[in-house]
């Protein structure tokens, strides 16, 4: 019996230590696909923002990108170290700053208004986008809100008596932002928080009848948004005629498509691509992509999606460490999911996949404030993966288990 007994205890030691290091592995691999995607934008922005001659604009832009790229570091690394109690204390706070920079965006003597949209604050040299902020502090504001409602299934909501409590909190937590970022225009950011919100409800196990009447409600807001800025209908439009006839398609979708495929296999050479002088535009921005297609082909094209799914995969693996606690895994789980779409929808942008928008690629463009936020995000995420120490609510929940069965 002390013979079984220690052969079983040094079993479980084994599994656990084996769980750990697994751990550990997801940890590292999500720290190295970021840092590897994060220099590959340096690098690429440099390449992009070098015009047919070079000089102080190019040098302004990289410097901006490597401070801007600093600051994030920073700061991902300040809040992956503080206890994920204070984004629970501090939700409410961070949301309505965040909704009071997005209001605040839209009037003329605090925001600037540039292409007839107002979405940044200019600070001299330096501009902000408090959307892109938004696709933090939302999650966080939704994930306390869905905390303090018990209420999940459809004939629990009916009933209770405080079912109309429950869809007013949710409803205005994720229509009022979004209906503000589609004022300034940006439809594609209020779609993007939109989905976010979406899937964090389903997440938190918000049964289809809940989940599709706060779906429903945003069809008039989006519908509304497309009759009173007729450009984007006709960016949908416009991208139902190129899948008839390429010739009609517009300027930079054709030019996208040229600097992808002018890239063959291996490419023309870092910093030897043509198209970005001139040709195609914010290429160091929006269409980054394009450029790392002709200036290092394709095979290293077809290599940022599957970077991209291990960036996905080992940082679910390494929030399945903290499943035990709903808020902080919903709440990385989501950070997770939105980086990832974004990179994929800006892939299909540039790849003509879906219409045209404006959207940036994490990591890998030139913007300061996506670059932040995105940072900030990765921050978040290995916060949420870490309860405060290892792996012990994993073991502790498999021990307890064991336990019982004994």
């Amino acid at each position: 019996m002390i013979v079984t007994a220690n052969v079983l205890t040094g079993l479980k030691t084994n599994d656990d230590a084996l769980l750990e290091s697994g751990l550990m592995f997801n940890r590292l691999l999500f720290l190295c696909v970021t840092c590897f995607l994060a220099g590959l934008g340096l690098l690429m922005v440099y390449s992009a923002s070098l015009n047919t001659r070079p000089g102080h604009l190019d040098e302004l832009f990289i410097l901006k990108h490597v401070a801007f790229l600093v600051f994030g570091t920073i700061i991902a690394m300040i809040c992956s170290q503080i206890p994920i109690g204070f984004y629970k204390t501090l939700a409410p706070f961070f949301f309505a700053i965040s909704l009071l920079a997005i209001i605040l965006v839209l009037i003329p003597p605090f925001g600037a208004s540039i292409n007839g949209a107002r979405r940044w604050f200019r600070f001299g040299a330096l501009s902000l986008q408090p959307s892109e902020f938004m696709k933090i502090t939302l999650p966080l504001m939704l994930c306390w809100v869905l905390s303090r409602f018990p209420i999940l299934t459809w004939s629990e909501l009916k009933a209770s008596r405080g079912w109309l409590k429950v869809l007013c909190a949710v409803g205005g937590v994720v229509i009022v932002p979004v209906l503000i970022v589609a004022i300034e225009p940006d439809l594609g950011t209020a779609v993007f928080l939109f989905i976010g919100a979406l899937v964090l409800m389903i997440m938190w196990g918000w049964s289809l009848r809940l989940f599709l009447c706060v779906g429903i409600l945003m069809i008039p807001l989006l519908s509304v948004g497309l009759i009173l800025k007729p450009y984007q209908l006709k960016r949908i439009t416009g991208y139902v005629d190129t899948l008839r006839d390429i010739n009609s398609a517009p300027y930079q979708l054709k030019q996208s498509l040229i600097t992808l495929g002018s890239g063959g296999i291996f490419g023309t050479g870092l910093g030897q691509g043509i198209q970005k002088k001139s040709f195609l535009p914010e290429a160091n921005n929006d269409f980054v992509f394009a450029v790392i297609g002709e200036e290092l082909g394709l095979l290293v094209t077809l290599s940022i999606p599957v970077l991209w799914i291990l960036f996905f995969v080992s940082g679910q693996r390494m929030l399945s460490a903290n499943a035990s606690d709903q808020f902080a895994y919903n709440l990385g789980f989501v950070l997770l999911f939105q980086i990832v779409t974004q990179a994929l929808i800006n892939t299909a942008v540039v790849t003509a996949l879906v219409p045209p928008k404006g959207i940036s690629h994490p990591l890998l463009s030139y913007g300061g404030s996506n670059l932040v936020v995105t940072l900030l995000a990765c921050g978040l995420i290995c916060r949420c993966a870490r309860p405060g120490s290892s792996v012990k609510p994993i073991l502790e929940a498999r021990r307890d288990i064991e336990q019982s069965h004994e």
